[in-house]
């Protein structure tokens, strides 16, 4: 998918989380604290 595609989808409200690749997210500010 070229992102003029995903940037359309995204500006129409659909759901665009299955083109996303999630396994490497993180969640800012959440490191693990000793």
């Amino acid at each position: 998918m070229k992102a003029t595609e995903f940037d359309a989808k995204f500006d129409q409200g659909e759901d665009i989380t299955e083109f996303l690749d999630l396994s490497h997210a993180k969640r800012p500010g959440y490191e693990q604290k000793r």
